[in-house]
Parts: structure tokens; sequence; C-alpha cells
């Protein structure tokens, strides 16, 4: 009993620290994009389209701080609630829409942009990375291992409790 009592403390930290780092992240994104760049930018049509390279990005890191914060109720002990893997596969569905839609703006106003559109392009990639670390093959592991594991294609674990709640 203690040991999965020691087990679920341990986890529950690191989805703490997991959930707000994401959180953190999506904040000091949006706060930069909003604040910092798009006013230097001095162009509407240039800073919409940097704006629309970073929403998705900060999409998907919100819905991940969340349940990153929201698993900490879970893990270890029953499934995710059918409700939240309802969501979540809503969520994989929605975020390919967003995805799709902010790639195919980017690319119609890349060439009238100036350097934001470099700057939109590469927040949207990273947001393509981040949508499949989190709903389609988990990508994030420390460096030194990042090979030898990323090669075994593992679900994420959001997906792994979004099937379990089924």
């Amino acid at each position: 009993m203690a040991e999965n009592d020691s087990r679920r403390s341990a986890r529950r930290r690191t989805y703490l620290s997991l959930g707000t780092g994401e959180l953190a992240a999506a904040a000091v994104f949006t706060y930069n994009a909003v604040w910092v760049i798009a006013p230097r930018l001095n162009d509407y049509r240039r800073s919409l389209t940097f704006l629309v390279g970073v929403a998705p990005l900060v999409v998907v890191l919100c819905q991940a701080g969340a349940y990153w914060l929201m698993a900490r109720d879970w893990v270890t002990v029953r499934p995710m609630p059918r409700g939240l893997a309802r969501m979540y596969r809503a969520f994989k569905i929605l975020d390919l829409f967003v995805l799709v839609a902010a790639g195919a703006y980017i690319g119609l106003h890349l060439e009238n942009s100036g350097w934001a559109g470099p700057l939109a392009l590469g927040a949207w990639l990273f947001s393509i990375v981040e949508f499949v670390n989190y709903f389609v093959v988990r990508l994030s592991y420390p460096w030194h291992a990042w090979l030898d594991k990323v090669g075994q294609r593992r679900t994420p674990r959001l997906i792994q409790d979004v099937h379990a709640a089924a």
C-alpha cells in the first residue's frame, strides 16, 4: 500500500510539473506574441499572420496543461472520466482542423508577410510537433535517450488514458 501511495505521489508531482510547465509555456507564447512581437510588425496583416501561426500552439499547450493537471486526480486510482475522454477525442479532431486552417492561412499570406511569415511558420510547425506528441506518438524524451525511445513509437499518455476510459 505504501509503495502505491509513494508511486502515486511521485506521479502526481510529475503531472503537476508537466501541467504547470505547459500552461506557463502557453502564457509565455501568448504574451510574447500579443505584446512583444505583433506590435513590432507595424502591419495588421503581418500581425494577424503571425498570431494565426501561434494560436494552434497555444491551444495544444493549454489542452495538454489542463490534461496533466486533471490527470492528477485519477493517476494510479481509476481511468480518465468518460466525458473528459470524449472531450479529448473531440479536441484531436478540432485541433486537426485548426492546424490545417492555420497552415492554409499562413501559406496564402507567407509571401507578403515579411519576417512575420517565417515566425508564423515556425510556431505552426512547433504546434504540429506538440499535437503529434500528445495525440499521435510520444516524442518527448530525455536527450540522451531520444533516438532510442522515439523509434519505439509509444502511445502518448493522454491517448492511453482516453483509450482506457472507453
